[in-house]
């Protein structure tokens, strides 16, 4: 970045200030050296760490950069927003007196500094991906305070009516932040980089509880006028899109001594038995990869409009009430939001170029918890389901030359969102697990151990990693870095010729019950038995194009797939309903569009409607039109773009 307004020893200590907070501007990348298992960083290894321009934030880190958030905000549903104050503390450079901040449709009334005297601000040019850049004089205290109050639009958050969530009496509110959504709640530097800790009041009414990614307080809250107020506090810094908020009627029951459910009454039940066993989970990954540093693991399950899996807050998962089924056979879920408690939000990737650095080592992560917990046949079933996906987002990006395809992946002028799809995962994990066959799975792990140790709470590239597994793995071994074929895995297309597959026996025995199927075998003759929720993916999934309704209709009958609670099961059955036409699945394929708002299960249907022509595309509208009022702006975006 040029800076023609400075001279050079400013400059210089403009350097200095962002390389000490880790925000470039530092002599050549050095890999820090090794620390033992659980040890904090050493000052000196925080010290290196070049981050590169993030082109989907306005900030200007190397000039000044928020280091921690204060918000006291007031939720008010009638009018859908938050309005009240962030006091932002400010670390900038000698002779720098302002600060660039991100927002998007949010309503600045003033600013002040920490004595409340009023602050030059204003805004700069309006973005569409982007929002609009605040700049804020900063006073000499280093601590600005911005009034506000957020839109009703606002893409973070989603504002339900008492009709749309599990207990029908109460109104509830939610936020999802990533990727660069927080922005629309939180005048601050919206970068994965440039992390912040914070601490917050939320006042709400009477009835109702807060809670958020941070330690509560004040669990019982404290009256005020109109309400009851919550108070949170996080010291740890984190990424801003891990700063989350939700309130609603809820309750909570422990599953162990620092684990537990945050939910709705009614579903409370359903939820702690479902997940009655996450204190082994944070076992499992503690005895994979080191300490858990983040006290709580606690899962809030969100009403169904949540647009994701799960959310990995620190201290508190959001999870989607998909995960039910009964059985506890969805929980992998958990162990993907759990094992981002180290990678995404212990190490972080540093823009969102650098996404597979949070997605791809937490998939490998959450099968080795799964592996640990379930055994190695169950891993592998979930991973010849990844390799599966994987395939099908190649094929969905352009095929295997696809620029899309890279791990490294360039977001100019796009959302973020439009990286996020299964390539970071699976291609990721795939890559990981690459890695981890070629050195050993007991030198890998340790190697990946202290590599979270090494870099804990800081961001990551693409590039730093590379250089990290050089120096800590390769060690200057010229044979394994030939073999291991880094620079194609990260910025070459498709997937390079030795990925490692993990293949299931298990689907091996589904496979044949398939072609038994195929041949004219009844559906409930086949030796289904007590298959898991993978085998029966797997096995609609090895169905063939061309099914006759009359086999449809027999699956259905002697399975009950429309009536299916588990809602991987469903979504895989009602895929292939929707590519045969089968009309007696349409009533399901409805209920399941409009009672969840699964951004991973609602895109993929309706653009499997909108391909089956005038048929499919009709049906597509109808439901659509139903259902979008209830749909998270990150979802509803996305199905924009295909039912049109």
């Amino acid at each position: 970045m040029t800076m023609t307004s400075f001279d050079r020893s400013t400059r210089a200590a403009v350097l200095a200030l962002a390389c000490a907070a880790g925000l470039g501007g530092c002599a050549p990348a050095t890999v820090a050296p090794a620390v033992q298992p659980g040890a904090a960083p050493a000052p000196s290894a925080q010290a290196m760490i070049p981050l590169p321009r993030d082109i989907h934030s306005f900030a200007r880190p190397e000039q000044a950069r928020v280091t921690h958030v204060g918000l006291d905000l007031r939720a008010d549903f009638a009018s859908k927003t938050l309005e009240g104050t962030a006091t932002l503390d400010v670390q900038a450079a000698p002779n720098v007196h302002e600060i660039v901040l991100d927002t998007r449709d949010l309503e600045i009334r003033k600013v002040t500094d920490g004595a409340g005297r009023e602050m030059p601000w204003e805004f700069g040019q309006a973005d569409e991906v982007l929002g609009r850049p605040l700049t804020v004089g900063v006073p000499d205290g280093r601590r600005i305070v911005i009034h506000y109050r957020t839109s009703p639009g606002a893409g973070a958050l989603q504002w339900l009516t008492p009709e749309q969530t599990a207990g029908k009496r109460h109104p509830f509110l939610f936020s999802q932040g990533q990727a660069i959504l927080t922005r629309t709640w939180i005048p601050t530097q919206d970068s994965p980089g440039i992390r912040q800790s914070y601490d917050a009041r939320i006042t709400v009414p009477a009835g109702l509880t807060a809670v958020m990614s941070a330690d509560m307080l004040t669990p019982q809250g404290e009256a005020v006028q109109g309400g009851r107020a919550f108070r949170f506090r996080l010291d740890t810094p984190v990424p801003p899109y891990l700063i989350a908020l939700a309130v609603g009627d809820l309750a909570f029951r422990a599953t162990g001594p620092r684990t537990g459910v945050w939910t709705e009454p009614v579903t409370l039940d359903r939820a702690a038995n479902e997940l009655a066993e996450l204190e082994k989970f944070v076992d499992a990954a503690e005895a994979l990869y080191g300490p858990y540093r983040w006290g709580r693991y606690d899962v809030l399950v969100l009403p169904p409009s949540f647009p994701f899996g799960g959310m990995e807050n620190p201290r508190l998962t959001f999870a989607t009430p998909t995960i039910l089924a009964g059985d506890r056979s969805l929980v992998s879920l958990i162990a993907h939001e759990l094992a981002h408690s180290w990678s995404g939000n212990l190490v972080t990737n540093a823009t969102w170029a650098d996404f597979w650095l949070n997605e791809g080592f937490t998939t490998y992560f959450e099968n080795r918890i799964m592996e640990a917990l379930y055994g190695p046949e169950r891993a592998a079933m979930l991973a010849s389901l990844g390799w599966g996906n994987l395939q099908t987002a190649i094929g969905d990006a352009g095929g295997p030359g696809a620029a899309d395809t890279r791990l490294h992946i360039d977001l100019a002028g796009r959302d973020p969102d439009a990286g996020m799809t299964e390539i970071p995962y699976e291609k990721g994990a795939t890559f990981l697990r690459t890695l981890e066959q070629a050195v050993g799975r007991e030198r890998w792990d340790a190697y990946l151990r202290a590599y979270f140790d090494r870099h804990a709470f800081q961001p990551m590239t693409t590039e730093r990693f590379l250089a990290d597994l050089r120096a800590n793995l390769i060690r200057g071994d010229a044979e394994l870095e030939r073999r291991l074929m880094l620079d194609e895995w990260v910025s070459g297309t498709g997937v390079p010729s030795n990925a490692v597959r993990r293949e299931s026996s298990a689907f091996a025995r589904v496979e044949a019950e398939a072609q038994r199927f195929l041949a004219g075998t009844p559906a409930a003759q086949l030796a289904t038995g007590q298959w898991s929720t993978q085998e029966w993916q797997h096995f609609l999934g090895a169905l063939p194009q061309g099914l006759t309704a009359a086999q449809l209709g027999d699956l259905d009958r002697a399975f009950r797939l429309s009536q299916q609670g588990n809602s991987e099961i469903l979504f895989a059955w009602l895929q292939m309903a929707v590519r045969h036409r089968y009309e007696p699945a349409l009533p399901a394929l409805e209920r399941f569009l409009t009672s969840q708002g699964r951004r991973k299960f609602v895109r993929p249907l309706f653009a499997s409607l909108m391909a089956q022509g005038e048929w499919g595309q009709a049906h597509a509208r109808r439901i659509y039109q139903l259902a979008r009022p209830g749909y998270h702006p990150v979802t509803s975006g996305s199905v924009d773009e295909i039912v049109r």
